[in-house]
Protein backbone atom coordinates (compact mmCIF):
# COMPACT_ATOMS: atom_id res chain seq x y z
CA UNK A 1 0.00 0.00 0.00
CA UNK A 2 2.77 2.49 0.83
CA UNK A 3 5.17 1.58 -2.40
CA UNK A 4 1.67 2.48 -4.44
CA UNK A 5 1.28 5.22 -2.77
CA UNK A 6 4.87 6.36 -3.45
CA UNK A 7 4.49 5.63 -6.99
CA UNK A 8 1.06 7.29 -7.48
CA UNK A 9 2.95 10.93 -6.03
CA UNK A 10 5.65 10.73 -8.04
CA UNK A 11 3.23 10.34 -11.49
CA UNK A 12 0.76 13.15 -9.88
CA UNK A 13 4.09 15.51 -9.18
CA UNK A 14 5.47 14.72 -12.72
CA UNK A 15 1.92 15.63 -14.26
CA UNK A 16 2.01 18.73 -12.53
CA UNK A 17 5.41 19.65 -13.37
CA UNK A 18 4.52 19.28 -16.98
CA UNK A 19 0.95 21.01 -16.93
CA UNK A 20 3.39 24.54 -16.01
CA UNK A 21 5.65 23.70 -18.65
CA UNK A 22 2.85 23.62 -21.15
CA UNK A 23 0.89 26.59 -19.92
CA UNK A 24 4.43 28.89 -20.33
CA UNK A 25 5.14 27.46 -24.01
CA UNK A 26 1.45 28.33 -24.77
CA UNK A 27 2.39 31.41 -23.37
CA UNK A 28 5.74 31.98 -25.34
CA UNK A 29 3.65 31.84 -27.90
CA UNK A 30 1.12 33.92 -27.40
CA UNK A 31 3.65 36.63 -26.54
CA UNK A 32 5.17 36.02 -29.76
CA UNK A 33 1.95 36.30 -31.44
CA UNK A 34 1.20 39.74 -30.01
CA UNK A 35 4.57 40.86 -30.34
CA UNK A 36 4.01 40.33 -34.11
CA UNK A 37 1.04 42.25 -34.38
CA UNK A 38 2.14 44.97 -32.56
CA UNK A 39 5.12 45.19 -35.09
CA UNK A 40 2.76 44.93 -38.18
CA UNK A 41 0.64 47.53 -36.23
CA UNK A 42 3.35 49.75 -35.30
CA UNK A 43 4.45 49.90 -39.25
CA UNK A 44 1.25 50.29 -40.25
CA UNK A 45 1.83 53.44 -37.94
CA UNK A 46 4.76 54.73 -39.04
CA UNK A 47 3.72 54.27 -42.30
CA UNK A 48 0.55 56.07 -42.07
CA UNK A 49 3.20 58.66 -39.84
CA UNK A 50 5.59 59.23 -42.32
CA UNK A 51 2.92 59.84 -45.05
CA UNK A 52 1.06 62.81 -43.24
CA UNK A 53 4.67 64.61 -42.59
CA UNK A 54 5.59 64.29 -45.93
CA UNK A 55 1.82 65.93 -46.61
CA UNK A 56 2.67 68.50 -43.92
CA UNK A 57 6.27 69.50 -45.19
CA UNK A 58 5.25 69.62 -48.96
CA UNK A 59 2.38 71.97 -47.94
CA UNK A 60 4.67 74.24 -45.32
CA UNK A 61 7.11 74.17 -48.71
CA UNK A 62 4.19 75.24 -50.79
CA UNK A 63 2.65 78.11 -47.96
CA UNK A 64 6.55 79.09 -47.78
CA UNK A 65 7.04 78.96 -51.75
CA UNK A 66 3.54 80.90 -52.22
CA UNK A 67 4.41 83.66 -49.56
CA UNK A 68 7.91 84.28 -51.12
CA UNK A 69 6.16 84.95 -54.53
CA UNK A 70 3.60 87.40 -52.72
CA UNK A 71 6.42 89.10 -51.00
CA UNK A 72 8.31 88.99 -54.38
CA UNK A 73 5.50 90.35 -56.42
CA UNK A 74 4.54 93.11 -53.56
CA UNK A 75 8.06 94.62 -53.65
CA UNK A 76 8.16 95.17 -56.93
CA UNK A 77 4.58 96.98 -56.88
CA UNK A 78 6.06 98.92 -54.56
CA UNK A 79 9.38 99.19 -56.35
CA UNK A 80 7.31 100.68 -59.39
CA UNK A 81 5.37 102.97 -57.10
CA UNK A 82 8.22 104.78 -56.19
CA UNK A 83 9.98 104.94 -59.82
CA UNK A 84 6.52 106.64 -60.67
CA UNK A 85 6.30 108.82 -57.99
CA UNK A 86 9.86 109.94 -58.82
CA UNK A 87 9.50 110.16 -62.33
CA UNK A 88 5.97 112.10 -61.75
CA UNK A 89 7.52 114.90 -59.38
CA UNK A 90 10.92 115.10 -60.81
CA UNK A 91 9.89 118.33 -63.02
CA UNK A 92 7.63 119.84 -60.34
CA UNK A 93 9.00 122.87 -58.86
CA UNK A 94 9.93 122.10 -55.17
CA UNK A 95 9.30 118.90 -54.75
CA UNK A 96 11.91 117.07 -53.85
CA UNK A 97 10.24 116.72 -50.08
CA UNK A 98 7.55 115.14 -50.74
CA UNK A 99 9.54 112.96 -53.69
CA UNK A 100 11.58 111.73 -50.65
CA UNK A 101 9.44 111.39 -48.29
CA UNK A 102 7.70 109.15 -50.31
CA UNK A 103 10.11 107.09 -51.17
CA UNK A 104 11.00 106.70 -47.17
CA UNK A 105 7.33 105.59 -46.84
CA UNK A 106 6.99 102.77 -49.19
CA UNK A 107 10.80 101.87 -48.20
CA UNK A 108 9.44 101.52 -44.33
CA UNK A 109 6.54 99.46 -45.71
CA UNK A 110 9.15 96.88 -48.15
CA UNK A 111 10.95 96.75 -44.26
CA UNK A 112 7.35 96.00 -42.93
CA UNK A 113 7.13 92.98 -45.30
CA UNK A 114 10.20 91.67 -44.92
CA UNK A 115 9.29 91.16 -41.14
CA UNK A 116 6.33 89.65 -41.96
CA UNK A 117 7.93 87.57 -44.38
CA UNK A 118 10.51 86.42 -41.62
CA UNK A 119 6.98 85.79 -39.26
CA UNK A 120 5.23 83.94 -42.34
CA UNK A 121 2.78 86.45 -42.82
CA UNK A 122 1.01 85.35 -39.35
CA UNK A 123 2.17 87.54 -37.01
CA UNK A 124 5.20 89.51 -35.16
CA UNK A 125 6.72 90.87 -31.90
CA UNK A 126 6.22 94.83 -31.10
CA UNK A 127 10.04 94.36 -29.46
CA UNK A 128 11.29 93.01 -33.30
CA UNK A 129 8.63 95.81 -35.27
CA UNK A 130 10.56 98.42 -33.24
CA UNK A 131 14.05 97.58 -34.04
CA UNK A 132 13.34 96.96 -37.05
CA UNK A 133 11.58 100.39 -37.80
CA UNK A 134 14.65 102.59 -35.86
CA UNK A 135 17.26 100.36 -36.77
CA UNK A 136 18.19 102.52 -40.30
CA UNK A 137 17.99 105.55 -38.06
CA UNK A 138 20.20 104.24 -35.29
CA UNK A 139 24.32 104.84 -35.02
CA UNK A 140 25.45 101.52 -33.93
CA UNK A 141 28.25 103.10 -32.14
CA UNK A 142 26.68 105.60 -30.25
CA UNK A 143 23.09 104.35 -29.73
CA UNK A 144 20.48 107.10 -30.36
CA UNK A 145 17.08 104.65 -29.30
CA UNK A 146 16.19 102.79 -25.98
CA UNK A 147 13.67 100.25 -26.21
CA UNK A 148 11.94 98.07 -23.80
CA UNK A 149 8.32 96.74 -23.39
CA UNK A 150 6.91 92.93 -23.11
CA UNK A 151 6.84 90.30 -25.55
CA UNK A 152 3.28 91.16 -27.73
CA UNK A 153 2.22 89.87 -30.49
CA UNK A 154 0.52 91.42 -33.33
CA UNK A 155 -1.23 90.37 -37.06
CA UNK A 156 0.44 91.39 -40.31
CA UNK A 157 -2.50 94.51 -40.19
CA UNK A 158 -1.48 95.90 -36.84
CA UNK A 159 2.88 95.32 -37.75
CA UNK A 160 2.48 97.57 -40.77
CA UNK A 161 0.35 99.81 -39.19
CA UNK A 162 2.90 100.43 -36.52
CA UNK A 163 6.07 100.15 -38.84
CA UNK A 164 4.61 102.69 -40.75
CA UNK A 165 3.80 105.15 -37.88
CA UNK A 166 7.54 104.71 -36.41
CA UNK A 167 8.91 105.66 -39.67
CA UNK A 168 7.24 108.65 -39.63
CA UNK A 169 7.88 109.64 -36.02
CA UNK A 170 12.30 108.68 -37.51
CA UNK A 171 11.66 110.53 -39.71
CA UNK A 172 10.42 113.65 -37.86
CA UNK A 173 13.21 113.26 -35.15
CA UNK A 174 16.09 113.36 -37.60
CA UNK A 175 15.09 116.66 -39.21
CA UNK A 176 13.31 118.52 -36.74
CA UNK A 177 13.26 116.70 -33.34
CA UNK A 178 15.99 114.98 -30.88
CA UNK A 179 17.89 113.10 -33.06
CA UNK A 180 18.64 116.66 -35.62
CA UNK A 181 20.96 117.01 -32.86
CA UNK A 182 23.90 115.04 -31.57
CA UNK A 183 23.22 114.48 -28.14
CA UNK A 184 19.45 114.06 -28.80
CA UNK A 185 18.23 110.48 -27.82
CA UNK A 186 14.82 108.40 -28.29
CA UNK A 187 12.89 106.15 -25.24
CA UNK A 188 10.44 104.23 -26.74
CA UNK A 189 8.38 101.95 -24.19
CA UNK A 190 5.39 100.10 -23.84
CA UNK A 191 3.25 98.22 -21.39
CA UNK A 192 0.19 96.03 -21.38
CA UNK A 193 -2.19 96.76 -18.32
CA UNK A 194 -3.79 93.16 -17.85
CA UNK A 195 -6.97 94.55 -15.98
CA UNK A 196 -8.11 96.84 -19.17
CA UNK A 197 -6.35 94.53 -21.65
CA UNK A 198 -5.01 97.45 -23.15
CA UNK A 199 -1.49 98.20 -24.88
CA UNK A 200 0.20 101.55 -24.10
CA UNK A 201 3.12 102.71 -26.35
CA UNK A 202 5.24 105.77 -25.69
CA UNK A 203 7.76 107.45 -27.97
CA UNK A 204 10.05 110.39 -25.73
CA UNK A 205 12.20 112.47 -27.17
CA UNK A 206 15.28 113.95 -24.92
CA UNK A 207 18.49 116.52 -25.13
CA UNK A 208 16.85 117.89 -28.10
CA UNK A 209 16.32 121.54 -29.78
CA UNK A 210 13.01 123.32 -27.93
CA UNK A 211 9.64 122.32 -30.00
CA UNK A 212 6.43 123.67 -30.35
CA UNK A 213 3.16 122.81 -31.70
CA UNK A 214 2.96 123.22 -35.50
CA UNK A 215 0.42 125.95 -36.85
CA UNK A 216 -0.59 123.09 -39.55
CA UNK A 217 -1.07 119.73 -38.94
CA UNK A 218 1.36 118.11 -41.40
CA UNK A 219 0.55 115.06 -43.85
CA UNK A 220 2.81 113.01 -41.81
CA UNK A 221 1.02 113.92 -38.37
CA UNK A 222 -2.31 112.85 -39.78
CA UNK A 223 -0.93 109.91 -41.20
CA UNK A 224 0.15 108.82 -37.91
CA UNK A 225 -3.27 109.87 -36.48
CA UNK A 226 -5.15 107.67 -38.85
CA UNK A 227 -2.95 104.88 -38.39
CA UNK A 228 -3.75 104.88 -34.66
CA UNK A 229 -7.69 105.43 -35.44
CA UNK A 230 -7.66 102.24 -37.70
CA UNK A 231 -6.54 99.97 -35.32
CA UNK A 232 -8.83 101.32 -32.86
CA UNK A 233 -6.40 103.36 -30.54
CA UNK A 234 -6.10 106.95 -29.01
CA UNK A 235 -3.22 108.67 -30.44
CA UNK A 236 -1.82 111.61 -28.41
CA UNK A 237 1.29 114.01 -29.59
CA UNK A 238 2.74 116.61 -26.92
CA UNK A 239 5.04 119.28 -27.61
CA UNK A 240 6.91 119.30 -24.54
CA UNK A 241 9.24 121.81 -23.54
CA UNK A 242 11.61 118.53 -22.66
CA UNK A 243 10.70 117.30 -26.03
CA UNK A 244 8.04 115.91 -28.10
CA UNK A 245 6.02 112.76 -27.00
CA UNK A 246 4.23 110.49 -29.34
CA UNK A 247 1.29 108.39 -26.97
CA UNK A 248 -0.60 105.06 -28.45
CA UNK A 249 -2.97 103.30 -26.24
CA UNK A 250 -4.71 100.58 -28.12
CA UNK A 251 -6.77 97.64 -26.81
CA UNK A 252 -4.89 93.88 -27.22
CA UNK A 253 -7.88 92.65 -28.91
CA UNK A 254 -7.19 95.11 -32.41
CA UNK A 255 -3.76 94.03 -32.36
CA UNK A 256 -5.10 90.11 -31.89
CA UNK A 257 -2.33 89.53 -29.76
CA UNK A 258 -1.31 87.29 -27.33
CA UNK A 259 0.89 89.04 -24.22
CA UNK A 260 3.66 86.17 -23.28
CA UNK A 261 4.61 87.34 -19.29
Amino acid sequence: MFEVDHHHKQSHSSAGAARPQEFLAAENVSLRLLLAQAEIDAQGLLAQAGIDAREREAADKLQKLILEELHHRIKNTLATVSAIASQSLRNVAGAEHAQHAIEGRLLALGRAHDLLLQARWTSADLGKIVRGATEAFDNPDVPKFTIAGPDVRMTSGAVIAIAMTLNELCTNTTKFGALSVPAGRVDITWTVDPNTQRLHLEWTEKNGPAVQAPEKRSFGTRLVETLGRQLKGDVELKYEPSGFVYAFDVPLASLAAVVHE
